[in-house]
């Protein structure tokens, strides 16, 4: 039921991008766990469609006989070689310094192993479940897909650090205190991202968050903190109106084309970082994260990150809900 649960999640996402895409724009998130961009469009989607099919198909019928058995191997073990490609790439960029991250495993590794583990499921012949809730076993598995592909997403993509040459710097808000001092969370955020600008990453730093819990907003506390780092006030632009994600990814990428900036580094917590690739993404925009160094220990990161599954799955459906 496992390797099932397995198939119906990775084919079900697979296939909900292929169709998703038809009706919005930048709506396939397929680059989440495999990476075919070296392949021409048309053959990329005909390979994700055949193979949405082929697991879809294998969850509704597990026993695989002749040429569909066949097929459905090849599919499998296809898509586990580009994965794994794609987790020695990673290593190779690691090696070269490209990229940093605390936490070296990559997460494409991890789907390698995911779908060799329903190809070998898949060739091996039936033999009768030994659980007495079959049903409720594979609910539970898929439920655990759900909850952990994102979460994985924030550990492993949040932990990664792909800082580069940028045209500007956005720094995401949190909570700003009263006497406007910014609070631990939103100090880490913008320590990180002046030292992206005084290590000459960009030439421009922005400032997204929303009000403070007093007359200073949180932007506007950030700015305070980076006049004190060395950051002069000709880099800065403010944000005020980042009241949420998707806010300061859309007013962000108008600010961006007023200061014909091409690339983006953005700051923010790991938990953070996958929805916000996701909302650029889906902005039309490529931009490299950088997760904020942690000077706070943050006691409630648990339910951020409870949170933040949720909040990854309602962005990623935003779109639909918007046709």
């Amino acid at each position: 039921m496992i390797p099932r649960a397995i198939a119906a999640f990775l084919g079900g996402f697979t296939l909900l991008n292929l169709l998703g895409n038809l009706l919005a724009p930048h709506f396939d998130a397929t680059l989440w766990w495999i990476d075919l961009h070296h392949l021409p469009k048309p053959l990329a989607y005909t390979l994700l469609m055949f193979s949405a099919v082929a697991l879809l198909a294998y969850v509704r019928r597990p026993v695989l006989t002749g040429h569909r058995k066949t097929a459905t191997i090849a599919l499998l073990t296809l898509l586990a070689a580009v994965t794994f490609t794609d987790a020695v790439r990673f290593y190779v960029l690691l090696s070269r310094h490209v990229i940093a991250t605390s936490v070296p495993i990559p997460f494409s590794l991890l789907i390698c192993a995911a779908l060799l583990t329903v190809a070998w499921r898949a060739a091996r012949p039936s033999r009768p479940t030994r659980s007495r809730h079959p049903r409720l076993l594979f609910a539970g598995a898929l439920a655990a897909c759900l909850v952990g592909f994102p979460l994985a997403q924030m550990l492993f993509f949040g932990h990664t650090d792909y800082r580069r040459r940028a045209d500007a710097i956005v720094v995401f808000g949190a909570r700003a205190h009263a006497d406007g001092s910014p609070s631990g969370v939103l100090a880490d955020r913008v320590r990180t991202g002046c030292r992206l600008y005084l290590d000459g990453a960009a030439d421009t730093l922005i400032f997204s968050g929303g009000p403070g819990d007093g007359a200073v907003s949180e932007p506007q506390s950030m700015r305070r903190m980076a006049l004190a780092m060395g950051v002069p006030d000709s880099a800065i632009y403010l944000d005020p109106a980042g009241l949420n994600t998707d806010a300061t990814v859309r007013n962000t990428t108008a600010l961006f084309s007023d200061l014909h900036v091409r690339r983006v580094l953005a700051v923010s917590h790991s938990y953070h970082l996958p929805r916000i690739k996701m909302s650029y993404l889906r902005a039309g925009l490529d931009v490299y994260t950088v997760p904020a160094q942690e000077n706070y220990h943050l006691p409630s990161r648990p339910y951020l990150m409870c949170r933040e599954t949720a909040a990854l799955w309602a962005y990623y459906l935003l779109p639909l809900r918007k046709c």
